[in-house]
C-alpha cells in the first residue's frame, strides 16, 4: 500500500491525555544524564522533588500519540522511517506535574521522488487538561525512505537553519552513563532498538542506540546550563536536525554559538567524533 497524500494530510489522529507525576519528570531528567554529580545544586533542581522544576525539553514526549504511522491507515513503511528533525516552542513553562492533552496532525507530505523518500511533517498542540491553557507548539519531520515516488507534491524541502561560520561562542561537554537509554526508555520509548542488543544487531548495530530525542534533550540541557544558567524559564524554543545515531555512555559536545536571543548548535559524540545534531536552533530569553 502506497501513500495517499489526501488522505494522510486529512488523516484524524486521536488525542492523547496524559497526566505525569513529579517522579516522571525526575526519571526524565535522570534520562538524559542530569544529577551524575548528585551534589550539583543547580541540577538537583531537577532530580529531587524539593525544589522540583521540569526540562522545558521533556515537553516533547508528553501527549505523544506514539506509533500512530504504523497504527492507523496510512500506508508508509514503518519499518523503514526514521526521526529527521524536531521543534519545540514553549508558550509558558512546563509544570512539573499534571494532566495534559496532545493534539496532533499531518501538516505536509513531499515526495522526494521514486528511490528518494518521502517527508511528513507534523504537529502537536500541548495544553493543560485542567486550564486548557497552551503549553507547547511541538514539531517532527519524519523521513519515510521507502515511500517516494508516490505520486504527491515534490516541492522544495524547508531549509535547515545554517549554524554560524565561525568559532563557537561556547563548548559544553555532557557525559552519558552506559545504561542512560534504559532510563530514558522508561519516559515513553520502549523500542527494543535501544534495549536489546539482538534486535539492535538486526538493525546494523553493534550495540543498542540511544533514542534520537535523548541526544536532543541532552542538547537542550547543554544550553539551559550554559545559555540560561539553569533558568528553565528562559528556555523558548529548540529546534534540531538528526543526522547519526550515537550510543549510550558517548560523551556529548555541545558547540553554540549566541547572535542576541538566538543560539545555533550542533552535538557531536567526542570520542567517535561523529556529528549527531545539526542545525540547531533555540531562542533564549
Amino acid at each position: 500500500m502506497a501513500i495517499d497524500y489526501d488522505k494522510l494530510i486529512s488523516l484524524r489522529i486521536p488525542e492523547v491525555e496524559q497526566a505525569y507525576t513529579a517522579r516522571d519528570t525526575i526519571l526524565y531528567a535522570l534520562g538524559l544524564g542530569l544529577s551524575i554529580d548528585p551534589v550539583d545544586k543547580d541540577q538537583l533542581n531537577f532530580t529531587y522533588e524539593k525544589h522540583l522544576v521540569a526540562l522545558p525539553s521533556m515537553a516533547v514526549v508528553l501527549g505523544n500519540p506514539g506509533s500512530w504511522l504504523r497504527t492507523l491507515d496510512t500506508g508508509v513503511d514503518y519499518l523503514r522511517v526514521v526521526h529527521g528533525e524536531q521543534g519545540l516552542v514553549l508558550h509558558r513553562p512546563l509544570p512539573p506535574e499534571g494532566t495534559v492533552v496532545g493534539a496532533s496532525r499531518v501538516v505536509d507530505v513531499i515526495d522526494k521522488g521514486e528511490g528518494k523518500g518521502a517527508l511528513i511533517l507534523w504537529e502537536r498542540a500541548l495544553r493543560d487538561k485542567a486550564t486548557g491553557e497552551p503549553l507547547a507548539h511541538i514539531t517532527q519531520t519524519t523521513f519515510c525512505r521507502g515511500d517516494g515516488g508516490f505520486g504527491g507534491p515534490q516541492r522544495p524541502t524547508p531549509k535547515p537553519h545554517q549554524v554560524p561560520d565561525r568559532a563557537p561562542d561556547v563548548v559544553c561537554r555532557l557525559p552519558t552513563q552506559a545504561n542512560v537509554a534504559l532510563i530514558y526508555r522508561l519516559s515513553g520509548d520502549y523500542n527494543p532498538l535501544h534495549s536489546d542488543p539482538e534486535v539492535a544487531a538486526k538493525a546494523g548495530f553493534p550495540k543498542p542506540i540511544l533514542h534520537g530525542l535523548a541526544t536532543y534533550g541532552v542538547s537542550g540541557h547543554a544550553i539551559l546550563r550554559s545559555m540560561c544558567g539553569y533558568d528553565a524559564t528562559k528556555l523558548r524554543s529548540l529546534s534540531a536536525r538528526f543526522t547519526a545515531p550515537v550510543y549510550p555512555g558517548e560523551t556529548f559536545e555541545v558547540r553554540m554559538w549566541r547572535d542576541g536571543d538566538v543560539v545555533s548548535f550542533e552535538t557531536r559524540s567526542v570520542e567517535r567524533d561523529i556529528l549527531a545534531i545539526g542545525s540547531g536552533r533555540a531562542v533564549i530569553g
